[in-house]
């Protein structure tokens, strides 16, 4: 039997496909990158760098409409959405370079254009090409998953895959879906100066959050001018670009009908297995996505799977992870897990929620002994300095201080969560946060203060008694 043509073959240009071919081919590996349209993933072209760049003029817009708050006059902006959307495009453009083919080509990655499949547990077909590798990587990512709401498939709606491409403005924007890209694009698309209304079928927008936090997401967007419909089901979608009626009945069955311009469906993802030949490798699926193991093994062990096509975070930093984790299966052999424990997310609407670990809910409902504490940014003297005071911070223990998880929901959570990241990732306790210096005056310092409930949740009447005596304080 012949020896296999390539070390490792990589079958998408995502944010994991590309660690993984560019580490395999820096560490000395013979790497091709095989991929259907375009290096860079959705992250690049669709997601996260488009969303930021967009949610960032939005809140400059806000920043004038609110410069009183801050004793400077405030301006009323006038908004082109085409002058916004070329400063997105531009962005993404100073990326794309960093994932170019020429610089992948430099690397030493063989980079191929294509649509291929497997056609036997170990050889991959693209353009008239069989191509052979000691390991596989499948990378292709996600897409938007389309709801099944009658009239929807013949009425045109927008996606994350073509909101950025728009050049007129949107008067009314419909928003399906109060999950992270639903409440984002919906801020971000009210400060810009539309008119939204946005459907969630769960009781509490951002449904995977504790609701005290994502109810100070709710609230911000609420008086920011984002009608918040959730409880409510979408029955129906009919009209034409710019005339738009979305039908739904609210959580006591009452029907109702929205009027917008503009729609964006933004009802989760779906993983990009279709036409890969998987049955021929022998590569099992398990709700729509490839079952891996903690290795990222497919059922055919010399397949592996990173980022949104196995999940279960469908995130860019647990691609990248995930990727880091093949490399050192295949490279050095070595028997490398996926973290599953300290994984840190973040929606970044303004406020943002940021969260690690255990949730105060999910730690009820598996019926694990814990504790909860909070800490509220008014309480921080940063946030009252930058006029940013809502939200909290909360971290949830074992009986024993251990930290299981953490949340914050506030300015620059995604920036802070970090530190309870790695708190987590390394066993730590409240009381390890307590005991470190933290800069005053930060936005971190409710890191500590947070931590620091736990302590004085610990004094009680009677210890506090016991030191009196222990030490001969004479305090009343």
């Amino acid at each position: 039997m012949s020896k296999p043509e390539y070390d490792i073959c990589v079958i998408g240009g995502g944010a994991g496909g590309l660690v993984v071919a560019a580490g395999g081919a820096t560490l000395g590996a013979r790497v091709i990158l095989i991929e259907k349209n375009r290096l860079g993933g959705d992250c690049l072209h669709y997601g996260c760098v488009p969303s930021k760049t967009l949610l960032h003029s939005a809140r400059v817009a806000q920043t004038l409409r609110d410069a009183d708050r801050h004793g400077i006059p405030a301006a009323q902006p006038e908004v082109r959405i085409d002058r916004v959307m070329s400063r997105v495009r531009a962005v993404i453009g100073a990326i794309e370079v960093h994932d170019s083919p020429e610089r992948f080509r430099g690397l030493g990655v063989e980079v191929v254009f294509g649509a291929g499949r497997f056609v036997s547990p170990t050889r991959f077909e693209v353009e008239g090409r069989t191509i052979t590798a000691r390991a596989f990587v499948i990378a292709t990512g996600s897409r938007p998953a389309i709801p099944t709401v009658p009239g929807l498939d013949a009425t045109p709606h927008l996606t994350n895959e073509n909101l950025f491409s728009l050049s007129e403005q949107v008067d009314h924007l419909l928003v399906m879906g109060g999950g992270p890209i639903g409440l984002e694009m919906a801020q971000a698309f009210r400060r810009l100066g539309s008119q939204v209304s946005l459907l969630e079928r769960s009781p509490q927008v951002l449904p995977r959050e504790d609701a005290d936090l994502a109810a100070v997401v709710a609230e911000r967007l609420s008086r920011e001018g984002v009608r918040l419909l959730c409880n409510s089901t979408a029955a129906r979608v009919e009209g034409q670009a710019g005339d738009i009626r979305l039908g739904y009945e609210d959580g006591e069955g009452q029907a109702h009908t929205l009027h917008g311009s503009h729609l964006l469906v933004a009802a989760g993802r779906k993983a990009n297995v279709e036409g890969l030949g998987l049955d021929q490798a022998g590569v099992e699926l398990e709700q729509g996505r490839i079952k891996t193991d903690r290795r990222l093994r497919s059922s055919n062990r010399a397949i592996y799977a990173c980022g949104d096509v196995t999940g279960p975070y469908q995130f860019t930093h647990m691609a990248e992870h995930q990727a880091g984790v093949i490399l050192r299966n295949v490279i050095f052999r070595l028997p490398a897990r996926v973290e599953q424990r300290a994984v840190p997310w973040c929606t970044f609407t303004d406020p943002e929620l940021a969260r690690v670990g255990l949730s105060g809910q999910e730690a009820r409902q598996r019926d694990i002994p814990h504790r909860v504490y909070t800490f509220p940014f008014e309480d921080i003297d940063r946030a009252q300095a930058e006029g940013e005071t809502a939200g909290m911070a909360k971290i949830v223990t074992d009986p024993k201080g251990r930290l299981l998880g953490a949340a914050l929901a506030g300015p620059h959570a995604g920036e802070l969560i970090h530190e309870y990241t790695l708190a987590i990732a390394r066993g730590m306790k409240a009381a390890d946060l307590s005991s470190v210096i933290h800069i005053y005056p930060t936005l971190a310092q409710i890191n500590r203060r947070v931590a620091d409930q736990r302590l004085k949740e610990r004094l009680t009447p009677a210890r506090k008694k016991w030191i009196q005596r222990l030490f001969r304080l004479r305090g009343s």
